[in-house]
């Protein structure tokens, strides 16, 4: 018997639509899951068990109110029903009943060891970005009956681990964590279960493209996928105890993510769907020029994720411009760069290029070059999905919305009849870069020239916008790029 939403399950999630998400950076994951504890994960399992809804609540409503019958299309009434449930579920976790002095341990900001109190980094408002853009549904402006949301609602906060905690804790602990693990799995195919959505309303309406509202509603929705994602998966990465043996990582996040490992690992499995699919000896060459010292603190997931990607679209353009026939093809060059605030990569190959006609459509969803789209079987085993080797459209954008999540961006260059780049970048914090901050404040305590102090000001605060997105001011960051190319639209 297939689930169905209430009537008044609706009606829950109608209400909780109507606050708005809170932004999560990758700091605040970092400072407090080096510090996890049964007190903590509590704390922290109390926050997802308010944020998720909230999160899978504006899907469901706008999955149920998308234009031009494509809320009609099975696959998305399929998906709608998965967030749904996933909501239901999540809300119907009982709290434990704790006493008054477990309860005041709670609320009670933790102590160092220098007995200062330990209060984490807030998710400080990006001033570069205006009213409302930060928002996970459109319109969505963050003003609950005529008062304006504030934005010091904290992702996690420490609490005070002096003391044994009671059972109850524990075992709440360990079932959110269960009910995650659940929904998680649940959510595995949503990309292509939607992907599969997407091509039934294109066949029903028989386009060939989806038009701009429906792109700008998917760019919202895997992007607010992404972020629902990370929360779930570095909650249970802290739950699970054995995960801590690594001391470089905290969760799923690794403060010291090494690209050169990533890259050739995604190199491999490049080539190798490369030779699988075009029943190659030997797929191109892809030369890796990387220093093997480059680290930063990322989700080599998400690195592994769009690196893979890229490679895998210049290894098909270059045997498809080519000829499989070909002995030897020309070498795909990829070389990684280090700057003072970036980290970059270029993928470079001789795959012919995109005629400049065609440069916009890449980021479309559902545009390919395939001749014929790949059918999904409706009761496809969502674990053991094959990924084509082309077909579907989603690479390009998804690794964009990747390299945005954390205040990269994804950008292709294409000499038409040659070569085709694609450069990738990622912010890195650095200490350098903070210390850097610092020091300009103290100069400017000190400044006299008025001219000098103004312009030195200037960049202060753009150094500290810029620090303020590399740590993961995620929609809005989508929703900024997604206004200027609404913007440039207008003027041609």
């Amino acid at each position: 018997m297939s689930w169905r939403a209430s009537a008044r399950l609706m009606d829950t999630i109608s209400h909780y639509a109507k606050f708005p998400a809170t932004g999560v950076s990758l700091r605040q994951m970092v400072q407090f899951g080096e510090r996890s504890s049964i007190g903590t994960l509590f704390r922290a399992s109390q926050f997802l068990a308010e944020e998720l809804p909230i999160r899978l609540a504006h899907r469901v409503q706008e999955l149920d109110s998308l234009p031009d019958g494509l809320n009609e299309m099975p696959s998305v009434k399929r998906v709608k029903d998965w967030y749904a449930q996933s909501f239901e579920e999540i809300t119907n976790v009982p709290r434990p009943e704790l006493d008054k002095h477990t309860r005041e341990r709670l609320l009670n900001p933790g102590k160092f060891g220098s007995g200062r109190s330990s209060v984490l980094s807030e998710a400080t408002p990006n001033p570069s970005i205006k009213d409302g853009q930060y928002a996970s549904s459109p319109g969505h402006t963050g003003v609950i009956n005529g008062k304006k949301n504030s934005a010091t609602r904290r992702y996690y906060a420490m609490v005070d681990d002096s003391g044994d905690w009671p059972p109850e804790l524990q075992a709440y602990n360990s079932k959110f964590a269960q009910t995650l693990h659940k929904v998680k799995r649940r959510h595995d195919g949503v990309v292509t279960t939607m992907a599969q959505g997407i091509l039934e309303y294109k066949r029903k309406r028989q386009r060939m493209q989806i038009d701009n509202n429906i792109q700008s509603f998917l760019d919202r929705f895997y992007m607010s996928r992404i972020g629902i994602r990370m929360l779930i998966g570095q909650h249970i990465a802290l739950t699970d105890q054995s995960r801590h043996m690594d001391p470089t990582y905290v969760g799923i996040i690794c403060t010291k993510t090494n690209v050169r490992d990533l890259a050739q690992e995604a190199i491999e499995n490049a080539r190798f769907v490369c030779e699988d699919h075009y029943g190659l000896f030997e797929a191109p060459k892809i030369q890796l020029v990387c220093n093997p010292d480059i680290n930063f603190m990322y989700v080599p997931g998400h690195l592994s994720h769009m690196l893979f990607e890229t490679l895998k679209n210049s290894l098909r353009a270059v045997v498809e411009t080519h000829g499989q026939d070909k002995q030897e093809f020309p070498v795909t060059k990829v070389i990684v760069a280090e700057g003072r605030e970036d980290i970059t990569i270029k993928i470079s190959d001789e795959g012919g290029g995109i005629p400049r006609s065609a440069i916009p459509l890449v980021w479309t969803y559902m545009y390919t070059t395939v001749d014929r789209t790949p059918n999904l079987d409706p009761d496809f085993d969502k674990s053991d999905f094959k990924a084509p080797m082309a077909g579907f459209g989603y690479g390009l954008p998804i690794s964009r919305l990747y390299a945005r999540y954390f205040g990269g961006d994804l950008k292709l260059i294409s000499m038409e009849g040659s070569t085709s780049v694609c450069t990738t970048r990622y912010s890195s914090l650095t200490p350098d870069k903070k210390q850097q901050s610092a020091v300009m404040r103290d100069w400017l305590m000190a400044a006299k020239p008025r001219g000098l102090a103004t312009r030195m000001q200037k960049r202060l605060k753009n150094l500290e916008v810029s620090e303020r997105r590399q740590v993961g001011d995620a929609e809005s960051m989508m929703m900024v790029n997604d206004g200027k190319r609404r913007d440039n639209a207008g003027r041609l």
